[in-house]
């Protein structure tokens, strides 16, 4: 699963890789090393055919849940490639509301005896990371207020990841955005696209066992900083 990752991309790098037709930067786009599930993150979508970046809880509530967040006991901030064109809470997204969630690098952790080491995944061509995702607007029965929730697709890993962890996020290059936008697209050919990224995709490196916990400062960049083995 994917479930930390991080956020240093400036809005120049997001017009430029996404084309973005909003030129005006959002206030609060601070980095972020330790971003967690259920917490605000940064999301592309097609919108009267315009591209543009919305804030969204990591963790996706389907439309049609009308009960209080709470009840929601699904962790639901992943989404697996396998099965999300028939799991009812990820189905109907996949169909009509598709994004993209940029992301600067992920945390994934291998476990070793009793113990888990957290690595770091980056580009190896330091580009942004783009993981497939899903969205949806969803009303909260407790306020009557609207809220954008999204999910992140992971599938198999790749040889490389395996090393690491048996999951891994969904990574669409800029050619596959297009597609995975499309609202005319139909479910089978989209999932053609949930699949592991090359074996030179990504490099990876161990990090402090700080990060094990949710509750690592998300302004300490110390965090993504290597260690030895």
């Amino acid at each position: 699963m994917c479930g930390r990752f991080t956020r240093m991309y400036t809005w120049r790098e997001l017009v430029r890789l996404y084309r973005l037709t909003d030129p005006s930067p959002p206030s609060n786009l601070q980095p972020r090393y330790n971003i967690c599930p259920t917490t605000t993150i940064d999301a592309v979508i097609e919108r009267d055919s315009k591209r543009v970046m919305e804030q969204m809880r990591w963790g996706l509530v389907p439309g049609w849940w009308n009960k209080p967040l709470k009840e929601l006991r699904l962790a639901t901030f992943n989404a697996r490639a396998e099965t999300v064109a028939e799991k009812p809470f990820f189905r109907s997204a996949l169909k009509h509301t598709r994004c993209l969630i940029p992301a600067s690098g992920y945390y994934e952790w291998q476990t070793v005896g009793k113990e888990k080491q957290p690595y770091y995944f980056t580009r190896r061509d330091g580009q942004i990371i783009t993981i497939a995702g899903l969205w949806s607007e969803w009303t909260n029965p407790e306020t009557g207020k609207p809220q954008n929730t999204c999910t992140m697709i992971i599938t198999e890993p790749n040889k490389f990841v395996a090393g690491i962890h048996d999951r891994m996020p969904v990574i669409l290059e800029e050619k596959q955005f297009d597609a995975w936008l499309d609202d005319s697209a139909i479910p089978v050919s989209l999932v053609k696209l949930l699949k592991p990224t090359g074996e030179r995709t990504l490099v990876c490196h161990p990090v402090s066992k700080r990060v094990n916990s949710s509750r690592a400062d998300s302004d300490d960049a110390t965090l993504i900083g290597p260690i030895g083995n």
